[in-house]
């Protein structure tokens, strides 16, 4: 699979044309012998400069009305490319060429970023994509009219509609089945204390369960105070996690969704393109939460209807740093998944037959998601996975972003992999070296430096300063002249860059911080998922700053016009270069920023204790690299393709990790049952 930088607008040809019509429009209008304008005036004098201009704005009105929606979306296109430019530092874009050209697409992809994550693909793809938007974000002003020019589509979810209901409930666990084979036929009793199922809830609707995010089918209401709930997917897991007595509970109303659906289906019959999270909704874990089974049943639905196998492409968002200004990311488009034809016909037969093909289906969706990002089971895996693959490279190799996907991946499968195999016990000098990682992760975060800054330190005195190391006073004292002088030189760096960005940039880039963690703590509060709320943090400070930076503007506008002699078109000017002066100064800023990184490392040096603990960095760097290099040489040919194989298929790779975790919970479901017969 092919790296590409930021996905582009137009062909280099195209961009090339542009550039030349928009010279040659400047020759004409410089010279009035080639004007065509001024020479048809010339010919016939009859014509008046506002009769072309009135004719010509009414083409451009026409040509607007008639392709509104394709310039509308090609206008937010150019905007929003513009966004990622200045948030982010670097966006890399991995397997386009896994994009079908032509031809109905649906883009499944994980919810890691709130709106940036549907801006991020729209710009990295070369295909119109339509998005399905929640309704609570289409009605938000600035997001739903950004949504509106992308082509969205509207659907209301049940958990925005979600109430809570009266009284508190309980389950009644003599009904609950025992087995998980079989359970998706049956039902669970509820017993309600002060509650008013008649009249509160509806069969079809949903509760849900305190510090769960999955709601359950209510099939029958038999009072107040009793109803019974089906069992499917998952719900057994909730019922055995939750420490029944009296609970509260939510409401989740159900919705039709059959406007949705045809308006989908039309799109794609018409060879369009739909993009659909299919988690259900943004958040900032490390895996993906269960899917939603309305993507298998548009795909179906395509399928019956229409005659169309719409192959499914699943798209890996990965951020670095995601939540701050200036992160990175990798944008990766895996193998499409397509529907097999002979499932058709157990679609068509509705209940258990349609429930088990679009579960199947949804599977096969997730095993490609999966594929396209590095998922582990919390945060402090993934630090440790990633702390382990750059301990693991060479030190003098650079890796491309799908050599860093790759190999992130490789960690994080045979993590899984070597887990299985001890059954979820790993050997002592297994979780020895994964403390150690941590343990090392942790030291250099404290210090303020990175891993391969440690390579560095290696061969530099950090150890002069101290007269036990045979080094004169002389010595001491030029080595800790030279540090300082290293810090003021840094700090000068930073202070010249930051300037500019000091009164275009601070005031609204501080405001937005604020504004941003407001809404991170009220996203979190409502949600039953999100951990700490990131993923909502730098979509708020973009709509933040969209609607602060031009107010900024106007007010430094009508400052130069009340407090300087500047004139109308000096004005102009001064007001038309604030764009360009905040963007040159986010990057001078960033330029100084890369600069201050190293400013830590120094300061740190100037402190005693720190200058041991950074001088034992290099020494711990190579154990730990010798210890993980041993470790992997033992286990990984266990690990088999992970392990030997160069090229993967990583949704074969991702299937049968969970095919492993489905066999032993069975064995291990089995070996239990044993135990109680005995």
């Amino acid at each position: 699979m092919g790296v590409e930088k930021k996905g582009t607008m137009m062909s280099e040809l195209d961009y090339t044309k542009a550039q030349l019509a928009f010279f040659y429009i400047v020759v004409l209008l410089s010279l009035d012998v080639l004007n065509p304008v001024k020479i048809l005036m010339h010919v016939f004098p009859a014509i008046a400069p506002w009769h072309v201009a009135s004719l010509a704005i009414g083409c451009m009105a026409y040509i607007f009305i008639v392709n509104m929606r394709p310039l509308l979306y090609y206008a937010a296109k150019v905007f929003f490319h513009s966004i990622l430019s200045i948030f982010f530092n670097d966006v890399q874009v991995v397997g386009r060429e896994n994009i079908p050209k032509y031809g109905p697409v649906i883009f499944t992809s994980n919810h890691a970023n709130q709106f940036m994550d549907g801006l991020m693909i729209m710009c990295t793809c070369e295909r119109t994509i339509s998005y399905l938007v929640a309704e609570k974000s289409w009605l938000r002003p600035i997001i739903g009219h950004l949504a509106w020019c992308m082509g969205g589509v509207p659907v209301k979810r049940a958990q925005d509609s979600a109430g809570r209901g009266s009284g508190s409930v309980t389950i009644d666990m003599k009904e609950v089945p025992l087995e998980k084979e079989g359970a998706s036929s049956s039902t669970v009793k509820v017993i309600g204390k002060g509650t008013k199922f008649t009249a509160e809830i509806k069969v079809g609707d949903k509760i849900r369960f305190p510090k769960t995010a999955q709601g359950i089918k209510v099939v029958s209401i038999d009072g107040d105070e009793c109803m019974s709930l089906k069992v499917e997917d998952g719900v057994l897991d909730i019922i055995s996690s939750q420490p029944w007595g009296y609970v509260a509970f939510d409401i989740l109303p159900h919705i039709d969704q059959k406007d949705v659906y045809q308006n989908v289906l039309e799109k794609l019959a018409s060879g369009g393109t739909i993009g659909i999270f299919p988690e259900g909704g943004s958040h900032d874990r490390t895996d993906l939460l269960p899917l939603k089974v309305g993507v298998a049943l548009i795909a179906y639905s395509g399928l019956e209807k229409d005659g169309i196998n719409i192959p499914i492409v699943p798209v890996g968002l990965n951020y670095f740093r995601a939540h701050r200004f200036r992160g990175k990311a990798t944008v990766e488009f895996g193998s499409p998944t397509y529907i097999d034809p002979s499932t058709l016909a157990d679609f068509k037969q509705e209940g258990a037959d349609k429930r088990r093909v679009c579960n199947e289906l949804l599977g096969r969706i997730e095993d490609g998601m999966k594929s396209v990002i590095v998922s582990v089971p919390d945060y402090e895996k993934m630090q440790m996975i990633h702390a382990a693959r750059r301990l693991y490279r060479p030190d003098a190799a650079t890796q491309t972003a799908e050599e860093r996907q790759d190999m992130g991946r490789r960690f994080a499968e045979g993590y899984k992999r070597l887990l299985l195999q001890v059954k979820g016990d790993p050997p002592k000098e297994w979780l020895s070296l994964q403390s150690r990682i941590l343990a090392y992760q942790k030291e250099l975060n404290q210090l303020g430096i990175r891993d391969y800054q440690v390579v560095g330190l290696d061969h530099e005195e950090v150890e002069i300063g101290s007269e036990t190391q045979g080094h004169s006073k002389g010595e001491i004292v030029l080595h800790r002249m030279n540090a300082l002088g290293h810090i003021i030189h840094l700090l000068f760096i930073f202070v010249l860059a930051a300037l500019p960005s000091v009164l275009l940039n601070l005031p609204v880039g501080l405001a937005s911080r604020i504004y941003s963690n407001r809404r991170r703590k009220v996203a979190l509060a409502a949600s039953k998922v999100k951990v700490k709320g990131f993923d909502v943090m730098l979509s708020e400070r973009v709509l933040c700053c969209i609607v602060l930076v031009p107010s900024l503007w106007m007010v430094y506008g009508l400052a130069l016009h009340f407090c300087t002699p500047l004139d109308g078109p000096s004005l102009a000017v001064c007001f038309t270069c604030f764009p360009l002066f905040s963007y040159w100064s986010i990057m001078a800023t960033e330029s100084g920023m890369v600069d201050v990184k190293d400013l830590r490392p120094y300061v740190m040096r100037m402190i005693p204790s720190a200058r041991k603990r950074l001088a034992a960095l290099p020494e711990t760097r190579k154990a730990l690299r010798s210890d993980l290099r041993a470790m992997i040489r033992h286990f990984g040919p266990s690990l088999g393709d992970i392990y030997y194989e160069k090229d993967l298929n990583w949704q074969k790779i991702t299937t049968e990790t969970k095919r492993l975790t489905l066999t032993l919970e069975s064995l291990e479901e089995v070996c239990a049952d044993a135990k109680k017969d005995d």
